[in-house]
C-alpha cells in the first residue's frame, strides 16, 4: 500500500532519518514508537505531504487516501456545530449540493434542457458520494462518540479539548482513509473515550499508525510495533509488550556480537603493536590493518533504560491524618458538582483519582489543595503537611528566560548545584543541558522540569493532575520510579493505565455526584467494575463487592463551649511545646544515627574488632531511642490535632 524507501530527513544540522525504510500493508495496525525528538511525528507529517523528505522515496497506491488527527487540531475554533464541522468530511458532496441548490434557482427565470441535463448529472454525482444520507451518517457517527442528540448544535467552540478530538475523529472517520494516521490520541482524552476508540480500532477495516505514550492503549490497538531508533525504522511483529521482549533478545544478541566483535579487534590490535616493527611480521601486521579498516562495526547497546535515584527530603513529618473534608458540596451556580462528599487520607495514602472528564476530578483536586472553597462541608488540613500541587497550566508560570538550572535553583529547597544536576540527571538533562533555557524547551521538557521542581519542593504531601501529559515513555517511567522512591503521600490524576497500576494504591472514582475509593490497584479495580458490570446485568443490581464511602462521618462533628475551648487552647499550647521539644529530639537522634552509618560504611572499621562493637552498639541504641521518640512525636501530634479541631 504504502512503501518508505531510503528516506532521509533533517531539521537543520540533526538527521532524523538516514536511509530509513518501512513497508505498510492494508489492514496494518502499526504503533510508532521511540523517545521524543526522534522524529515519530515528523513522519506522520512527511507521509502527509507537509514535510518534503531530504532524499529517498514514498511510493503510495494511487487510491490510498490518509485521514491525520494530531493535536493542532485541537486549536481549531469556530462558532460551527460540531455537526457541521463533522459533515466537512463530505468536501465534493457540499461543494456539489452548493451548485445543485444555484441551478435550483436559476430555473425560477431560466429553465432549459441544458441545465436540466446538467442538474441530472449532478445529482447523480451527489448520490454516488451519498450525498443524501451525509448528515445521517454524521449523527450516527457523532452520536456513537457520546455525542446527545441535542449537543449536535452546539457550536464547537464550546467544548472542551477531549471533546473537541471525538469530532475530530468523526470528521476523519466519515472521510473513511485506507490509512488513518493517530498523533497522541489518548492526551487529554478520559478514560471512557480510550476505551471507546480501543474498541473502533479493532473493528476498523483500513491500516493504522498511532504514535503514543500509553503503552496499554498500544497493547490494546496494535499488531506491530516500529521503532525509531538511530534514524531508522525498526520493526517488530507485535503489539508494545511484545516489542520489549523480543528487543531485549534482540539486545542480548547483539550485546554478545558486540563483545565478540571487540575481543577480535583487541587481539588484532595487539599483533599489528607487537609485531608491526619487524620485517619478517610486517606483511601480516599490514594486513590485519586493512582487515580493521574494513571490518563492519557492530554497536554497542544503547541503554535507554534510566534508572532513578532521588534522595527525598522533609524538613518536617506530618501526622498520622493527612487531610479531612466532611460533608462537602459543590455547585457552580445551578450545576451540581459534589454533595455530603467525605475525604480522609491518611499518610503513606497512594491514591489515583480516576474517571469521565466532566465529574469533577480537576474541581476536587483544587478543593484539597484549598485553592477553591466548597459550597457547604469543612476543610482540615493535618499537622505538618506541607503541599505540593502540579497541574499543566503551572507549565506557564516557569520563568522562560530561566535557565534549567537556575529554574530548580529557585524553587527554594536549599540544594547545592551537585544534588540538583543529579536530581535534572534523572530526568533526561545531562551536561551543558541544564544550561539551556527554558523558552527553548519542547511541552515534554517543560513538564519535566516543572516535575522535577515538584519533586524537590520538600512537600510530604503532593497532587499532581496528569503528571503524564507531553512525557513520552522514558519520561513517564522516571516518574513512577521516582514517587515509589517517594515516601509521602500522594493524589494523581491521571489516564494512563501503566502509571495508574504501577503508582496507586487506592483507586478513587466520583459516582452520583460523591467521591468513592476502592482499596486496591487499578488492574483489581478494573476486575471490580467488570465483575459488578455482569451482576448489575443479571440480577438488576447485585454488586459482587462494594466499595466504600471515603471517610464518611458517622455523626456531625461536636460542638464545644467556650469554657471548654478555653481549656483546650491552654492544653494546646502545652502539647505544642512538648511537640517541639521532641520535634528537636528526633533531629539531634537522626543526626547521631547518621555519623554511626557512616562509621559503619566505612571499610576500615571492620579491622578493628573493638570500635566495631561499640559503634554497632551505639547505633542499634540510637536507632530503639529513635523509634520510640517517633512514636511519641506522632501520639503528641495526633493530640495536637485534636485540640486544634476543639478549640476552633
Amino acid at each position: 500500500m504504502i512503501s518508505i524507501n531510503d528516506l532521509d530527513f533533517h531539521f537543520g544540522s540533526r538527521t532524523l532519518y538516514d536511509k530509513a525504510n518501512l513497508h505498510i500493508k492494508p489492514k496494518d495496525k502499526i504503533g510508532l514508537i521511540g523517545l521524543n525528538g526522534t522524529g515519530k511525528s515528523t513522519l506522520l507529517r512527511v507521509l502527509v505531504g507537509e514535510y518534503k523528505p531530504d532524499g529517498g522515496s514514498i511510493q503510495m497506491s494511487k487510491d490510498v487516501t490518509l485521514g491525520f488527527l494530531n493535536q493542532d487540531l485541537l486549536s481549531y475554533d469556530t462558532h460551527e456545530s460540531i455537526l457541521t464541522v463533522a459533515m466537512q468530511a463530505f468536501e465534493e458532496a457540499l461543494s456539489l449540493q452548493k451548485k445543485i441548490d444555484e441551478i435550483l434557482l436559476e430555473f425560477e427565470t431560466n429553465y432549459h434542457d441544458d441545465l436540466v441535463e446538467k442538474l441530472a448529472d449532478m445529482q447523480e454525482r451527489f448520490e454516488a458520494l451519498g450525498g443524501y444520507t451525509m448528515q445521517a451518517q454524521a449523527e450516527e457517527i457523532l452520536e456513537g462518540l457520546g455525542f446527545s442528540t441535542d449537543e449536535l448544535q452546539r457550536p464547537l467552540r464550546t467544548f472542551s479539548g477531549g471533546w473537541r478530538m471525538r469530532v475530530m475523529l468523526a470528521k476523519i472517520l466519515l472521510q473513511k482513509p485506507s490509512l488513518l494516521l493517530l498523533d497522541e490520541p489518548t492526551n487529554h482524552l478520559d478514560l471512557p473515550s480510550i476505551k471507546w476508540i480501543e474498541n473502533y480500532l479493532a473493528g476498523y477495516e483500513g491500516a493504522v499508525i498511532i504514535v503514543s505514550h500509553d503503552r496499554e492503549f498500544l497493547d490494546r490497538t496494535t499488531n506491530t510495533t516500529v521503532e525509531v531508533s538511530g534514524g531508522k525504522l525498526v520493526p517488530y511483529a507485535g503489539n508494545y509488550s511484545f516489542y520489549l521482549e523480543e528487543k531485549e533478545e534482540r539486545n542480548a544478541i547483539q550485546k554478545g556480537a558486540f563483545e565478540n566483535q571487540q575481543a577480535q579487534i583487541r587481539q588484532a590490535e595487539r599483533f599489528i603493536e607487537r609485531f608491526k616493527a619487524k620485517a619478517s611480521k610486517a606483511k601480516q601486521a599490514q594486513s590485519r590493518v586493512k582487515m580493521l579498516d574494513k571490518l563492519e562495526r557492530i554497536d554497542d547497546v544503547a541503554n535507554d533504560a534510566a534508572k532513578v535515584n532521588i534522595k527525598f527530603q522533609f524538613t518536617v513529618q506530618p501526622g498520622r491524618h493527612i487531610l479531612r473534608m466532611e460533608h462537602v458540596g459543590k455547585k457552580y451556580g445551578d450545576k451540581l458538582i459534589f454533595r455530603d462528599t467525605h475525604v480522609h487520607i491518611e499518610r503513606g495514602d497512594k491514591i489515583a483519582l480516576i474517571g469521565a472528564n466532566g465529574k469533577g476530578k480537576s474541581t476536587l483536586m483544587r478543593l484539597v489543595a484549598g485553592n477553591e472553597a466548597p459550597t457547604n462541608g469543612n476543610h482540615q488540613l493535618g499537622h505538618n503537611v506541607i503541599m505540593s500541587f502540579y497541574a499543566q497550566h503551572q507549565l506557564e508560570s516557569l520563568n522562560v528566560e530561566n535557565e534549567i538550572i537556575q529554574e530548580m535553583n529557585e524553587a527554594g529547597s536549599r540544594r547545592n548545584e551537585m544534588e540538583l544536576r543529579s536530581v535534572l540527571g534523572s530526568f533526561l538533562f545531562t551536561g551543558d543541558q541544564v544550561y539551556k533555557k527554558i523558552r527553548v524547551l519542547s511541552g515534554g521538557e517543560k513538564s519535566r522540569v516543572a516535575l522535577a521542581k515538584t519533586l524537590i519542593s520538600e512537600a510530604n504531601f503532593l497532587l499532581l493532575d496528569e503528571p503524564t501529559n507531553h512525557l513520552d515513555m522514558q519520561s513517564v517511567n522516571i516518574l513512577i520510579q521516582a514517587l515509589d522512591q517517594y515516601e509521602g503521600t500522594y493524589i494523581v490524576i491521571s489516564h494512563d493505565r501503566f502509571f495508574v497500576e504501577n503508582v496507586a494504591n487506592k483507586i478513587w472514582y466520583i459516582e452520583d455526584y460523591q467521591l468513592k475509593e476502592y482499596p486496591g490497584t487499578y488492574t483489581e479495580y478494573e476486575q471490580w467494575q467488570e465483575d459488578r458490570a455482569k451482576a448489575d446485568k443479571k440480577n438488576g443490581a447485585a454488586q459482587p463487592v462494594a466499595a466504600k464511602p471515603v471517610a464518611k462521618a458517622t455523626e456531625e462533628p461536636k460542638k464545644y463551649s467556650n469554657a471548654e475551648r478555653d481549656a483546650a487552647q491552654q492544653e494546646l499550647k502545652k502539647a505544642n511545646k512538648e511537640l517541639k521539644e521532641v520535634e528537636a529530639r528526633v533531629t539531634t537522634l537522626e543526626k547521631e544515627l547518621a555519623v554511626y552509618e557512616k562509621q559503619l560504611a566505612d571499610p576500615g572499621i571492620y579491622n578493628n574488632t573493638s570500635q566495631l562493637k561499640d559503634t554497632t552498639v551505639k547505633f542499634e541504641q540510637v536507632k530503639k531511642e529513635l523509634a520510640k521518640v517517633n512514636d511519641t512525636w506522632e501520639t503528641l501530634a495526633e493530640k495536637v490535632e485534636g485540640l486544634e479541631m476543639r478549640v476552633k
